[in-house]
Formats: C-alpha cells, sequence, structure tokens
C-alpha cells in the first residue's frame, strides 16, 4: 500500500507535458527501405495556458533507423503559438517552464518547447530547441503572443 501511494505521489509530481497531434506531413526524401525523410507538423496545446495551439514544425529521419525509433533526427524546428480561444492560466507559470518534450534520438537527443511569461509587455514567448546530453545545438525558433481579450460570439437572430 505504501508502494501505491509513493508511486501515486510521484506521478502527481511529475511535470504536466503537452502531448502532440500531427496535422500533417510532406515526403523530402525517398527512402527504399522504411518509411520516408519527412517534414512533421503537430499542434499541441499548452497545459498550463488555455486558449493557447503552438504548431511544430520538425524534420523526422525515415530509412530502416528511422522506422525502427533508431534514427537521430535534425535540431531544426520552427514554432509558430496562437491564441485560439480566451486564455485563462490553469496553474502558477514558472519561467522556461517546459511545456512539450520528444525524444529525437534512441537516447541522448530532445527536442523541448519553453515558456516565458514577458510580464512588461503582457505577453507569452515560446522557445524551440533541442539539446544533447553531452552537447546541443544553438539552433532555435522562437514565437510570441500577446494577451488579449477574446472577443465574445455575437449572439445569433
Amino acid at each position: 500500500m505504501r508502494m501505491l501511494k509513493a508511486g501515486l505521489a510521484l506521478l502527481l509530481a511529475w511535470p504536466v507535458l503537452a502531448a502532440a497531434e500531427e496535422v500533417g506531413q510532406v515526403s523530402t526524401v525517398f527512402k527504399f527501405l522504411g518509411p520516408n525523410d519527412r517534414i512533421v507538423v503537430e499542434a499541441f496545446d499548452d497545459p498550463k495556458v488555455a486558449g493557447v495551439t503552438c504548431y511544430l514544425s520538425r524534420a523526422k529521419t525515415g530509412g530502416v533507423k528511422g522506422g525502427l525509433g533508431l534514427a537521430e533526427d535534425r535540431a531544426e524546428a520552427s514554432i509558430a503559438c496562437r491564441q485560439v480561444g480566451p486564455i485563462r492560466f490553469v496553474g502558477e507559470l514558472k519561467e522556461g517552464e517546459e511545456v512539450f518534450k520528444e525524444r529525437t534520438s534512441l537516447v541522448f537527443k530532445t527536442m523541448q518547447v519553453v515558456r516565458f511569461l514577458d510580464k512588461k509587455r503582457n505577453t507569452l514567448v515560446y522557445l524551440v530547441y533541442s539539446d544533447r546530453l553531452i552537447e546541443g545545438s544553438p539552433q532555435n525558433a522562437v514565437t510570441a503572443i500577446p494577451i488579449l481579450p477574446w472577443p465574445s460570439s455575437p449572439a445569433a437572430p
């Protein structure tokens, strides 16, 4: 019973990260064996900021290694976040808080999206970058969303 409680406490302490949903993809390199190399566009909602959706495009390596999940994906990515409804904070925001993370190699490399709140300009800023256990990449992309009132829909006649 104590193990169950400890496991539940650990699960509740685990950071809440967004799960990505694939929007579409295009093939970039044909591979005879395994899937083609491609660019994938994914969408995810910020788990602590209702009304914000981010769109992430990134390269996925194909071939036999890519099909088996053994290939290392490139570090380049692009991000665009948009207000899609009234912005409401679900929890306390931490500076540089991770909102999305995905493995881009078998063990050592991940792609992450972190959020900052620019209080002076009343703006949410999202940064995507790739890191490795030993050496990360300086390649990154940033997007910003001003926190604005969301217009209510007009009443139907």
